[in-house]
């Protein structure tokens, strides 16, 4: 039977079991629009700009740890879509991008809406396709999909010309769906080392980064913590791997952990890396990073290893796989000396969150918030003081229950994060803590929101100023704060009106604490307004280039 190049894709995409597709439709797309629409099986959600359709797939793909797609036309769209891949490559998340492009007799005239698309996205994915014929779609989208879930997952992108799109072939058998494959054992001569220094350590630390969640493999560390004994901290994109109020867990390390976190670190003779990469807001100043410690590193990217930190035995591997092999030869390790001294710096070194009993103080609305959540619930931030206070305080239970920007740290990720999160899990609360310039990024999509009756309630941390460049400018360039204040505060509230959402003013009403609770007894999308003073920082803090252990208080 003959099929075009757009009826192709969507079959493909369907036999993938893709459901859901954000984007935007364009003059270089819109035959693929044309075919989404007989879609029987895929319902298409309407961003506002390109870059609000790639983080609501990366919500999507952040839940499930399956692979979302997202839709962008030619020339500005595919431009607008950047960003939201570069992040998805930093991170770890399987999203695919597929573009329209102009004719293929048109590339190189600098036709209307002509742009590279191929040679912008090969830096930024995992792998990108141009596809030059509609026959070869039937290789390309199922190739895609292994590609963005096998080994590390990452974005990959296919630019589609709008000729393709429109030519017909035949199509006799359709392919395989693309699925995941298998990598080969780790090296059981490594695993043996491996288990041999981490049963060989007397001060040991396990290191836990976003690989233990992207390879489902957190029952498993937790089960390796709980039979070393061993204190454990998270990065970032760790979070939640462990319950961060498990008794072994030191929380997150690094730029704004707590002072006892980082301390520990500074003192343990082995740290045993599962699925992290060092990253430097991890480690601050490297070669001051564990001074004293032998490190084991299992992860998934044999060239993660050494790369920033030498590692004294390294395992390729699926972090999974790597830890069922490993765990029979690993050796129960009581409570002794070492538990005693990270008891002892808990005590001493405790982490400050000051004024919890207020609503309107940073941390305040954030216990709250915590304390009022039920059920299922997820957590997206944006980026900024907001993000580092959430990291700090709230207490994640499960992996994939936190979606942040970690390694590209973009500002306008928290709302369509959240919309892509609500969408796959719409029994459950979506929980967007924004600052007022994280917001204004992408706050167009609060209409997305609308549209869709998406269960996310925007907690916007309002502070009318660019909140951690304002902090490094007054601790760091002598005070002089300059273009971090915003001259004209914006109305919220109004705005969200404006996008039909229900709106809350924590800063104007008689008990915040009943307005909010008012808030979250609401089904459906709410913004809410919580006025903080700009000059209460996120502390503690590493000096931007300084070793962990130079951490700074207020």
């Amino acid at each position: 039977m003959k099929h075009t190049g757009a009826e192709i894709l969507i079959k493909l995409l369907e036999r993938q079991g893709i459901q859901q597709i954000a984007g935007i439709p364009g003059g270089a797309n819109l035959p693929m629009y044309d075919a989404l629409s007989r879609s029987g099986n895929i319902r298409h959600i309407l961003a506002r700009h390109e870059q609000g359709a790639g983080f609501i797939a990366q919500g999507q793909a952040r839940v499930t740890g399956r692979p979302a797609v997202f839709f962008a036309t030619s020339g500005p769209g595919a431009t607008n879509a950047i960003s939201a891949v570069a992040d998805a490559k930093l991170d770890s998340i399987p999203v695919i991008c597929i573009t329209g492009q102009v004719p293929q007799a048109m590339i190189g005239t600098d036709a209307f809406q002509e742009i590279d698309t191929y040679g912008l996205s090969v830096p930024i994915t995992k792998h990108s396709f141009f596809a030059r014929s509609a026959s070869e779609l039937l290789e390309i989208v199922p190739a895609a999909f292994r590609i963005a879930q096998s080994g590390r997952p990452g974005p990959v992108w296919i630019d589609i010309p709008k000729d393709v799109q429109l030519e017909q072939v035949w199509v006799d058998e359709w392919p395989l769906p693309g699925r995941t494959e298998l990598l080969p054992k780790a090296d059981p001569g490594s695993i043996q080392l491996a288990a041999t220094m981490i049963n060989e350590a007397k001060r040991p630390i396990v290191y836990v980064g976003g690989g233990a969640i992207h390879s489902d493999a957190s029952d498993r560390v937790r089960t390796m913590v709980e039979t070393l004994n061993a204190p454990t901290v998270m990065t970032l994109m760790g979070l939640g791997a462990i319950p961060v109020r498990h008794p072994l867990s030191l929380g997150m390390l690094g730029m704004h952990a707590a002072r006892y976190t980082n301390q520990a670190l500074e003192e343990c003779d082995t740290l045993i890396a599962l699925g992290a990469r060092f990253d430097d807001r991890a480690t601050g100043k490297v070669a001051q990073f564990c001074p004293s410690a032998k490190i084991v590193h299992i992860d998934i990217d044999a060239s993660e290893l050494n790369k920033i930190k030498n590692a004294h035995v390294g395992v390729v591997a699926d972090l999974n796989e790597a830890l069922i092999s490993i765990q029979p030869l690993v050796k129960s390790r009581p409570s002794d000396s070492w538990n005693d001294r990270i008891s002892q710096l808990k005590r001493s070194q405790p982490m400050q969150m000051e004024d919890l009993q207020n609503p309107l103080s940073p941390y305040g609305i954030i216990d709250y918030v915590a304390r009022m959540l039920e059920g299922e619930t997820y957590i997206t931030t944006d980026v900024g003081q907001h993000q580092m206070r959430v990291a700090q305080a709230f207490p994640f239970e499960r992996p994939r229950q936190w979606l942040t920007s970690g390694g590209l740290g973009t500002m306008g990720f928290g709302l369509p994060a959240a919309i892509g999160a609500a969408l796959e899990k719409p029994e459950a609360t979506v929980v967007c803590f924004s600052g007022d310039g994280s917001l204004l990024m992408n706050i167009q999509e609060l209409i997305t929101a609308v549209e869709e009756n998406a269960n996310v309630k925007i907690v916007l941390c309002n502070n009318n100023s660019l909140g951690l460049v304002h902090q490094q400018q007054d601790l760091f360039y002598g005070k002089r704060i300059f273009a971090s204040n915003y001259s004209r505060a914006v109305d919220f509230r109004a705005i969200a009106e404006g996008f039909q959402m229900e709106a809350f003013d924590l800063g104007d009403c008689n008990d915040p604490v009943l307005e909010l609770a008012k808030a979250f007894s609401k089904q459906g999308p709410a913004l809410i307004n919580a006025p903080i003073d700009v000059h209460h920082k996120v502390f503690p803090m590493v000096p931007p280039g300084g070793a962990n252990k130079e951490m700074i208080y207020e």
